[in-house]
């Protein structure tokens, strides 16, 4: 598949110290590819000056819609999403962590592969990363989880980069409820429940500075995103939620 269009979601909270520079390395990439681009950034709470750069930019690439309300960064993608009007729609996170280049290198696995969704990887054997103990912690333990649960193989579903093919994500966004924690692993859960199960995982390089988290801090992570993803799975092998067609499902409609 040879894409005309990519939609690229940034969902944003309190970035105003950073999002000239993010948008500008994102955008340096997206004009090195092969295929025209959108760029959606969603403000989830407008608490900062975010808007009001972003406006100042004057760049007609790039969509803005704002959320006056904080409601989860699962909310704003869902949310960008259905704006989107490409043949492949994804997001990244907002912030200098994430290496903007990985776009490229997933845009790029999903032609080779022909590939429903492709999904940047800490693990990937070719991935740079600077990440603390307790990240990865919660990547092993949200592994182990999701293998067992869902049965899916992906090794690590907490990166803020991933693509879609447009089919797969049209349908599998409006069927989602997850807003804050476990919003990867529902969208992953979803899509292969519902049967698109050519999922792949790309390298990335990550530097997450992030200061240090408390072991109670750490420890209510991990409990919330478990108790998320129990009904992540209550709703896929009891209710048998996500099978019934929700294509109302949407934010904005």
């Amino acid at each position: 598949m040879e894409p005309r269009l990519l939609s690229l979601v940034i969902p944003c909270y309190n970035q105003e110290k950073t999002i000239r520079e993010n948008l500008s390395r994102v955008e340096k990439v997206l004009k090195g590819l092969p295929v025209d681009y959108e760029i959606i950034v969603v403000i989830d709470g407008h608490v900062d000056k975010t808007a009001e750069i972003v406006k100042s930019l004057g760049n007609g690439k790039i969509r803005l819609f704002e959320n006056k309300v904080n409601s989860g960064k699962g909310y704003a993608v869902k949310y960008g999403i259905e704006k989107a009007k490409g043949d492949v729609v994804g997001f990244i996170d907002s912030g200098l962590d994430l290496d903007p280049s990985g776009i490229a290198i997933l845009l790029d696995f999903m032609k080779l592969h022909d590939a429903d969704i492709v999904v940047g990887s800490k693990t990937h054997p070719d991935s740079v990363v600077n990440y603390p103990l307790y990240r990865k912690l919660i990547t092993l333990c949200t592994r182990i989880v999701t293998q067992t649960l869902f049965g899916f193989k992906v090794l690590d579903t907490q990166v803020g980069l991933k693509l879609f093919k447009r089919k797969v994500a049209m349908d599998v966004f409006p069927r989602l409820l997850v807003k804050k924690f476990a919003f990867d692993i529902e969208m992953l859960a979803v899509a292969n429940t519902l049967g698109y199960t050519k999922i792949y995982e790309a390298p990335v390089k990550l530097n997450f500075e992030a200061g240090s988290i408390s072991y109670s801090g750490l420890i209510a992570i991990l409990l919330k995103s478990f108790w998320d993803t129990l009904g992540i799975f209550y709703r896929i092998r009891i209710l048998k939620y996500y099978r019934i067609s929700n294509k109302k499902n949407w934010l904005t409609s």
